[in-house]
Parts: structure tokens; sequence; C-alpha cells
């Protein structure tokens, strides 16, 4: 009964934190499927957007205001990554590397040397905090994270069906075809690299205000999480959510499955130091059942149709 009466007190926390990062495994989807990019900039920006919401607001800036810089600092990420993609050569993935890396000094810069800076929900007026998780109210978390999340699905729902957007695809889907056709694929590769960042340093600054600090390291393994949303999205809704807005609300839900499981591991008591080892252990789980899938459940099916058409002769 400890276990359930645990778990079930826990319930809200992980939904809210699903739900926020979420929003981030959404940039990911954008550069991970759209654009068929490696970007691991995402470490790095998972922190930059906090850091800039959390110290803008400590010296005085609006939360709005805060959220918006930190998204704007999200893609400036994204178009240095861009940049040493598209105009160095650099392989993408390595371009999301060097980011990353030099963000982490830059974080520092931003919270003034210090390895976290706290803010007192007392004194600030904040979207989303960690007090309100089990509060019947607007300013719960979990509804605040709902929202934006609806928002920013619907805002990429119609981006993506603009010119622009449909170019970003088109890129993804086959790069030289698009380069045939007259777009400039380097350029779109930028802006869905830059949009990308953006969501994620966005995600951050919702997060920092939900956990009531910001911290440097708190990007470390961000894209693990991000892909583990994207793939439980696509194994478990695959069949359900086709059309390109549900297939981003199913990457929010994949987040929100890959919180209740963890929530779930560690109420079975194991220790929160392995907390890594267990998301690496799910994420590579989630990972495995597609092709355990195509390997042996469409190979059985394929036998017993061959079988079943031996038989029929």
């Amino acid at each position: 009964m400890s276990f359930f009466s645990g778990l079930l007190s826990a319930l809200p926390g992980a939904v809210a934190q699903g739900l926020i990062w979420g929003l981030m495994a959404i940039g990911v989807f954008i550069t991970f499927k759209v654009l068929d990019l490696a970007d691991l900039t995402v470490d790095g920006t998972m922190a930059t957007g906090g850091a800039v919401c959390i110290v803008m607001m400590t010296h005085g800036a609006n939360v709005w205001v805060a959220m918006l810089c930190a998204f704007l600092a999200g893609m400036l990420a994204g178009l240095i990554t861009g940049i040493l993609h598209t105009c160095m050569g650099i392989p993408a993935i390595l371009a999301g590397i060097l980011t990353q890396l030099a963000l982490f000094s830059i974080n520092l810069r931003i919270m003034d040397k210090k390895a976290n800076v706290a803010i007192n929900p007392d004194n600030y007026k904040l979207l989303v905090s960690l007090r309100n998780v089990k509060k019947l109210t607007i300013e719960n978390p979990i509804f605040v994270a709902a929202v934006f999340t609806i928002v920013v699905i619907a805002l990429l729902y119609w981006f993506f069906g603009t010119a622009l957007g449909c170019s970003i695809r088109a890129t993804g889907a086959n790069p030289n075809m698009s380069r045939a056709q007259g777009i400039n694929v380097d350029f779109v590769k930028v802006l869905g690299l830059m949009l990308s960042n953006g969501l994620v340093a966005l995600a951050s600054a919702l997060y920092c205000q939900y956990q009531g600090f910001a911290d440097v390291n708190a990007g470390r393994g961000a894209i693990v999480i991000g892909l583990a949303a994207v793939i439980i999205g696509e194994v478990l809704f695959s069949r359900i959510f086709r059309n390109f807005a549900m297939r981003l609300l199913g990457v929010s839900l994949g987040a929100v499955v890959y919180y209740l499981v963890i929530q779930v591991v560690l109420n079975l008591g194991l220790n929160t130091n392995d907390l890594k080892l267990i998301s690496a252990f799910v994420v590579a789980i989630f990972l495995a059942v597609p092709y355990w899938k195509g390997k042996y459940f469409r190979g059985a099916a394929k036998s017993a149709a061959k079988t079943d058409a031996k038989e029929a002769k």
C-alpha cells in the first residue's frame, strides 16, 4: 500500500515535469525527425534558457520578458550551431557539441560565475511553481504547462504548413531534391536549429521557475530525455496520431510517460544516484521496441502467411 500511496502522491509532479520537458522534446523532434539532424546543442541550451530567465527576473524583469529573452537566447545558440554546420562544413553532431561546450562557460557568465541561482516564489510572480502542483487552481503547473503545449503545437502546426515550414520539412526528407527545387537548404537548416533550440530554452525557463532555481548543469543528459520522449511517443501513439499536430502531441505525451515510468521505478526503492542509469535503460528499451516489432512480430506474421499459403496449395 505504501508503494501505491507514494506513487499517487508523486504523480502530479511527474505529470507536470513531463509536460514541461515535453516542450523541450518537441524542439528535439524538429531537428531529429523533421530536419533529420542529430543536434546535441540542447544539453547546453537547456541550461541557458533557465539561466537567462531566472537572472533577468532576479534583476527586476517581467516574467514574460524574461521568457522571451530565454527563447531568443536559445535561438541564438541554434544559430551558432547552424553557422558551424552550414558555413564551416562541420558535421551537425560535432557542431552541436562545440556549441554545447561553449555554452557551459557562457552560462556561468550569465549566472555571475555561480553554479546555481535560486528564486523565491514568495518574492516573484512565477508562471509555474512546484508549490502549486497539488492545488486545484489555474496556477497549477500541470494546467499552465498544458496550455503552453497546446499553444506551441498550434503555432508549429500553422508554421510548418507555410511555404517556409514546408521547405524545412522537405529539406529533412530529401536535401538534394529540395536544393534542386530552389530551396536554400543551408538557410532552412539554420532556421530549424534556431527554432528547435528556442523551444528548448523556453522549456528550460519554465522548468527553472518550476523547481525554483537555475543550474549550470541543468541540461546534462537533456538530449536523452528528449529522444526518449520522441521515441516513446512514436512507439505508443504512431498508429493513433498521424497528422503533424498530433505527432507533436504524441511527443509531449511521450515525455509524460517517460517521467511516469521513472517515478514508478524510483518508488520501487532504487537509489536516486542511479537515475541516469535508469534513464539510459528506459530509453534503450523504448528504442529497441520498433526493432523488435520489425524483426520478430512481423517476421512471425510473414512466416504464418507463407505457411497458410502453402497449406492452401
